[in-house]
């Protein structure tokens, strides 16, 4: 691992992963989009707003799993110093809080019709309102510690990153735990409750979801390591000047 940790090889190896991914999920989301909303049955009981679920749920996935990237790449940052887990955590955020809000809203969407109200207070929907509110504060503390380079500040912001992640499991067990009006998990290990005329499309979605979501993943952490590389040049190049200047100042 401390070898792809490698940030040469990385990069190397993100220059053709990137568009793969992106490519790829791109594919996938359209095929499955035009599958799910325009040939897929509508359901018997929520008609045609079930179609909403080919966006809001592998969001509602990615929602999370951003958040378990940061906390692993947390981790390892803590526990091995390695400057690319820095650089994961951190551009893993911004896709993360993106599909977080994209889940909320199309849940809200949904709820409206369904429920009758755009909002309750529902243990899933208050728990995974919290996680967005968890990401600003990531963000917010990612880009204080950036203005002093990769190492300045990071523990703390990999600290808040560990820490957050106790929030993962209460937004997959807040169904159970509380009394929900957010339905339980339709999908567990093994089995489904969702028809296959509804469950394939929905698993191509989250798949192709998933390889735009590392796509731009590898791409947010190239575009990092780049704008540390020419901060780092910019450096040099200002402390060779001023070393020059006092040269030729001693020699005057």
């Amino acid at each position: 691992m401390h070898g792809f940790a490698n940030p040469a090889r990385f990069l190397r190896l993100a220059r053709w992963m990137t568009p793969l991914l992106l490519v790829s999920g791109l594919v996938l989301v359209s095929g499955a989009l035009a599958w799910g909303l325009f040939y897929a049955p509508a359901d018997r009981l929520m008609g045609e707003t079930v179609r909403i679920l080919y966006i809001h749920v592998p969001s509602a996935w990615l929602g999370m799993g951003g958040w378990t990237t940061i906390a692993i790449a947390s981790l390892v940052e803590l526990v091995w110093r390695h400057p690319l887990a820095t650089i994961a955590a951190r551009a893993a955020a911004v896709p993360g809080a993106v599909f977080t809000f994209i889940c909320l809203a199309t849940g809200s969407i949904w709820g409206r019709p369904t429920w009758g109200t755009w909002w309750v207070w529902d243990g899933r929907l208050t728990s995974m309102l919290v996680l967005l509110f968890l990401y600003f504060a990531y963000l917010a503390l990612a880009n204080a510690a950036q203005k002093d380079g990769i190492g300045a500040g990071s523990r703390v912001t990999a600290i808040f990153g560990l820490v957050g992640a106790i929030n993962v499991p209460i937004i997959n067990r807040s169904v159970i735990w509380w009394n929900s009006l957010h339905q339980p998990a339709s999908i567990t290990m093994g089995k489904s409750a969702i028809d296959p005329a509804f469950l394939w499309p929905l698993l191509i979605c989250a798949l192709g979801f998933s390889l735009l979501f590392g796509g731009v993943v590898l791409a947010r952490m190239r575009a990092i390591l780049a704008n540390f590389q020419a901060e780092a040049r910019l450096r040099r190049r200002a402390m060779a000047s001023e070393a020059m200047a006092s040269v030729e100042g001693a020699t005057v």
